[in-house]
């Protein structure tokens, strides 16, 4: 009968551990049932990673300085050499050279149980129960090997809850990033909400997207979470992780940056567990998505990646259908356009020129007594009123030719890069800097408007008569592949002028040897020196393409 009654409290805790899917649950759990069964003065639970290493530490019915003392437990890799994978390790009394650790480490440790817990054959975690008056029993031991089997099992189901959960929470990201695509939304928007979603989902600090740039470069153009500002921008090495995921479709996991050897990204080195999933479709790589963790949090595992690979594929699907349907959009709205503008032209205009001659020779009639008095003064009306018309005429087929010139310079630059995917085949990349920042796409902003201030109406006309030439010589002689756009603006101040500058890079055969058409750069050249200052078109920085450099002073 003692044996039941002894038994009934250990088929209860191993009911009450199987009914949780919480792992943080099961785990407190377990600490909190171990010194029950065994009547142990504290417990531990140290979770491991991958690699064997301390990831997290769950303690019950310590003192503080006990807890510090058990804390050191779990660095002690001797112990954890010793404890057995499939039996209890029971220490009558703890030396520091059975555990490996210093005397004032062990100093509060009387007696000690330690089992290990596993999870699909593999240790997942290590029991530790301490300071049992009279020491620990076989029998202690067996309770808790039973108790370890029961926490296998409901640690292994509730990982694979969470595995589930994981799942159905980036398919349900991937879908509203396609719907919000495929509705119209902005590229930019998306890509920043790709990264946004893609960083929550993974319980990750920080998120960023790399993408191809000019010369095959891939640099962090979105980023989102701790250190956003710091990561966009970053060049990623052309031998680095980022290019073998891109270039071989295959994810990464790198349990930690921090200490990486071989990091030759400086950026990066705050971070701990990185994720690298390709994106990828149709045979190509559009980019790469990173997740990265604090220093010190849980690795990633496979089941992360693979889902990770999954949501980074149907993002890039969903933008390149959306480029596609943005491209088609825009030349429609282009199509349309012009054709307005030609009927206005050929239409109206003319009607009204030919209309002008016909009272312009009534006019001349009157004048010659032909017409009765006061003819020639109301024809003469009629003349500025027809000339009024036709001014106000050929503003409208102006604006219809040259949109969005009241808009700020960032959005103008911005509809500028997307009209040129048209002729290019493939999106250029444009970048803003405000004093060497970055801009967002954003018009409302604080830094977005002060640009607008900085840049007058005849300059904004300027800058972006620069980028549509830059890309039109790009995808009209260069054969490029990629292009990459900068505006750089500075503002003055008391020791020196401000400057503007445009400078656009393609990764095309380059300049040829006699080139026969010069007007695009000569016009270039014009504009650069009707405002003082310089242009200059250049080999690209590796020796392909050509780089074209556009800088004028600012008042």
């Amino acid at each position: 009968m003692s044996r039941v009654r002894k038994e009934s409290p250990l088929l209860s805790a191993v009911v009450a551990l199987s009914r949780r899917l919480d792992l943080a649950e099961v785990l407190n759990q377990l600490v909190r049932t171990a010194p029950e069964l065994t009547g142990a003065g504290a417990a531990a639970i140290n979770v491991l990673d991958g690699r064997g290493i301390s990831e997290r530490f769950y303690t019950h019915g310590a003192s503080a300085d006990l807890q510090t003392c058990l804390g050191q437990f779990r660095r002690a890799r001797t112990l954890m050499a010793r404890i057995p994978a499939h039996e209890p390790l029971i220490l009558g009394h703890v030396t520091p050279a059975l555990v490996g650790l210093d005397q004032d480490d062990v100093s509060l440790v009387d007696n000690f149980l330690a089992v290990a817990v596993q999870v699909r054959h593999m240790v997942f975690a290590h029991v530790y129960l301490v300071n049992k008056p009279g020491g620990f029993t076989e029998t202690d031991g067996e309770v808790m090997a039973a108790l370890a089997a029961a926490v296998g099992v409901a640690a292994e189901n509730a990982q694979l809850y969470q595995a589930s959960q994981r799942r159905e929470n980036w398919l349900a990201a991937g879908q509203g990033i396609t719907t919000m695509l495929l509705s119209g939304a902005d590229e930019d928007e998306a890509l920043g909400m790709i990264a946004s979603q893609a960083r929550q989902v993974a319980g990750a600090a920080a998120a960023a997207l790399i993408l191809p740039s000019v010369g095959d470069k891939l640099v962090v153009e979105i980023a989102d979470g701790r250190g956003a500002e710091a990561l966009i921008g970053t060049r990623m090495p052309a031998d680095g992780r980022s290019n073998t995921v891109l270039t071989e479709g295959i994810g990464m996991i790198v349990d930690s940056l921090a200490g990486a050897y071989t990091l030759r990204v400086p950026a990066l080195r705050d971070f701990g567990p990185a994720l690298y999933a390709p994106m990828r479709t149709l045979g190509r790589g559009v980019g790469v998505m990173l997740l990265l963790r604090n220093r010190g949090a849980g690795s990633f595992d496979q089941a992360d990646l693979t889902t990770a690979e999954s949501f980074a594929s149907q993002a890039a699907l969903a933008l390149v259908l959306a480029e596609a349907r943005h491209a088609q959009d825009l030349s429609s709205m282009m199509s349309e356009r012009n054709r307005i503008a030609r009927d206005l032209h050929d239409l109206a205009i003319q009607q009204l020129f030919a209309t002008g001659m016909r009272l312009e020779s009534a006019r001349r009639d009157a004048e010659a007594g032909v017409a009765p008095q006061g003819l020639a003064k109301t024809l003469t009306g009629a003349l500025d009123s027809i000339d009024s018309t036709v001014r106000e005429i050929r503003a409208i087929v102006s604006h219809l030719q040259n949109p969005d010139t009241d808009e700020p310079i960032t959005e103008r630059l911005r509809r500028e890069a997307s009209a040129a995917r048209a002729l290019l085949g493939f999106a250029p990349s444009l970048v803003v800097l405000l004093e060497g920042h970055a801009l967002s796409s954003a018009p409302n902003t604080a830094q977005a408007r002060a640009a607008d201030e900085l840049v007058s109406p005849s300059l904004a006309d300027d800058l972006v008569a620069v980028v549509r030439e830059g890309l039109s010589n790009a995808g009209r002689h260069a054969a490029a592949a990629s292009a990459n756009v900068t505006v750089s603006l500075i503002a003055p101040t008391p020791r020196q002028p401000g400057q503007a500058t445009v400078q656009v890079e393609d990764d095309g055969v380059g300049l040829p040897a006699a080139p026969s058409r010069k007007s695009g750069l000569a016009n270039l050249a014009e504009r650069a020196e009707g405002r003082h200052g310089t242009f200059e078109a250049t080999p690209g920085p590796s020796g392909r393409g050509t780089r074209l450099t556009w800088t004028v002073p600012l008042p």
